[in-house]
């Protein structure tokens, strides 16, 4: 019999009362009769807001996602909305994924804000994830809330908060919530809904986001360039069915294959391991339509549809799967060439990436005039800079883990966009006799050869939680001094915000919120950074490595030479 501490305990009983439904009481003491470590993870601790807002396991407890955890953060959050704008009926609108009970849940938060006295505009069935950005500004909410977790197993789902500039909530407001809902007690939550203040909302919204999605991801392919592209599509059983073909479609795309095994929305995700596009294996099926219609570009996205995978054709013929600091770099290029071509680029422009992603970025952005702007992991650091120089342009941005947000229409990163920016790319760069993936290779003779692996450690529970936290311990008390035999020159520890100089050991602050991420720097120009998801329970390891390449003709020999290096850094970590 396993022992459940007193605090889990009390946890525990405090859903045992009147103030639980039946279910969700029988559900609990099955589990401390049958499965006593489940129920203990199920209370050990409350869900919090990470980089992606609140994602979990569903089921009963503190720690899972369920209509009280939901309600309970609902119920702060309209508390907040009150405050806030006392001299106005607040407005939220909310949107929610293919996963298990999002639906249901979704009407759930309908009904709590709906008791708050809060107008609330719900998408009558599911939709992509910058559409729910998109729509907050368009119907001039005060918020906006979006059910999904991302990309996570099919037990997970979530919660994410949008802000009235349609990015995700950042300080001050995200702490000021969080304060409001760790104070509530369950018995506060208002359920019974109040349906005159609940309007349902649909195509009107779908025909605006879909044309301002062909709007900002046009870069001026022509139409015969257009027709010569073949293109192969696959949702991964997500929500991007419901945008990206008729985004395509209006932009003039007309060879299009969707994968129909993973067309259906389906939140068990049959056909695929993780329906993660930045997993090889999740775009198996998509390749292989591929070979079959002969494609020039592939591309698939997560359930929510705010991340895409590429594969184009190679100098080989062959198709290759890009990684996202790849994508992010050929769309900026291409963005700022058509800036630039229209005379757009005066000195007030800036792109944006994050502290784990290729600073080969910020190579490009200087050659084009414009500014390098890099925050934390998380689009809603890049939506809060567009908010916090409203002096300068931006143009578009990106991170490594397969999201970019072209322009500031949305204020999330956006598959639906981006898919057409990356078929734009493709189209024009095949007319012009060239391809994608040629386009690329040229970046790197002109910028630099930067080249980035990522490993990601999966750690899950109490045990697993305590271990991660123990391996970002011994990296601070223990820091690596040597890296593949290159010293480590700078460190960055962003929980204490200080950069540290290694050889004169002097210590400077670093401008930028604090978060639980260290990097070291070496001597010949490597990057590792060691970073803990804040949405998964997993801890992930960042490596950069980079050369001149002088030649097209040398890629291969060069990028061999950058892949054994990358791992052989790996490998000295124990990490492979």
């Amino acid at each position: 019999m396993i022992h459940i501490e007193p605090k889990i305990l009390d946890r525990i009983n405090a859903w045992l009362t009147p103030s639980f439904d039946e279910e969700t009481q029988a559900t609990i003491k099955d589990s401390i009769a049958n499965n006593p470590k489940d129920i203990q993870e199920s209370f050990y601790k409350d869900l919090e807001f990470g980089t992606g807002g609140m994602r979990g396991i569903m089921g009963v407890g503190t720690n899972r996602i369920n209509k009280y955890t939901l309600g309970k953060s609902t119920q702060g959050l309209s508390d907040y909305l009150h405050k806030q704008f006392p001299n106005e009926t607040p407005k939220a609108v909310i949107a929610y994924d293919c996963r298990h009970n999002s639906k249901t849940l979704a009407k759930v938060v309908a009904d709590v804000f709906s008791a708050n006295g809060i107008e609330v505009f719900l998408f009558e069935d599911l939709r992509a994830t910058p559409e729910l950005s998109f729509a907050v500004k368009h119907l001039n909410c005060h918020c906006g809330i979006v059910l999904t977790a991302s990309h996570n197993p099919p037990e997970y789902n979530g919660y994410k908060v949008y802000w009235q500039d349609g990015g995700q909530l950042v300080p001050p407001h995200d702490g000021a919530v969080i304060s409001l809902i760790n104070d509530l007690d369950y018995a506060n939550i208002k359920f019974e809904a109040n349906n005159d203040l609940i309007k349902y909302i649909g195509k009107d919204v779908d025909d605006v986001f879909i044309d301002a999605s062909v709007k900002n991801g046009s870069v001026g392919a022509t139409q015969n360039a257009k027709d010569d592209l073949t293109i192969v599509f696959t949702s991964l059983h997500g929500t991007s069915i419901t945008a990206v073909p008729e985004t395509l479609k209006r932009a003039g795309y007309k060879n299009v294959h969707i994968v129909a095994e993973q067309e259906k929305p389906d939140g068990g995700f049959p056909t695929v391991k993780s329906p993660n596009p930045e997993e090889p294996a999740a775009l198996k099926m998509a390749l292989e339509l591929a070979d079959k219609v002969n494609a020039d570009i592939v591309i698939g996205t997560d359930p929510d549809c705010d991340r895409l995978g590429v594969a184009v054709r190679n100098n080989d013929g062959e198709l290759q799967l890009l990684n996202g600091n790849q994508t992010m770099l050929m769309m900026t290029d291409f963005l700022l060439k058509q800036w630039k071509a229209e005379g757009k680029i005066k000195g007030k422009e800036f792109i944006a990436s994050t502290i784990v992603s290729t600073p080969m970025l910020t190579k490009l952005a200087e050659s084009y005039g414009v500014e390098s702007k890099i925050v934390l992991t998380g689009f809603k650091w890049i939506a809060k800079l567009i908010k916090d120089f409203p002096e300068l342009d931006f143009v578009g941005g990106g991170e490594e883990s397969f999201g970019y947000m072209v322009g500031d229409f949305v204020r999330d990163k956006d598959a639906v966009t981006s898919t057409l920016l990356a078929c734009e790319i493709a189209a024009i760069t095949k007319a012009n006799g060239s391809s994608f993936f040629n386009e690329l290779i040229k970046l790197y003779t002109e910028h630099g050869f930067y080249k980035e692996k990522l490993v990601s450690l999966t750690k899950k529970g109490i045990e697993g939680a305590e271990e991660i936290k123990q391996m970002m311990t011994d990296a601070r008390q223990n820091p690596l001094k040597v890296v593949n035999g290159s010293a480590v020159v700078k460190i960055e520890d962003y929980e204490s915000a200080t950069s540290k100089d290694m050889a004169s050991g002097k210590i400077t602050t670093l401008d930028i919120p604090k978060s639980n991420v260290i990097i070291y720097y070496t001597e010949d120009g490597s990057q590792v950074a060691l970073r803990p998801s804040g949405t998964e329970p997993k801890i992930k390891f960042y490596v950069s490595v980079n050369s001149a390449l002088d030649t097209i003709e040398n890629f291969k020999t060069t990028e061999t030479a950058l892949d054994t290096k990358a791992e052989t850094i790996l490998k000295d970590m124990n990490l492979i």
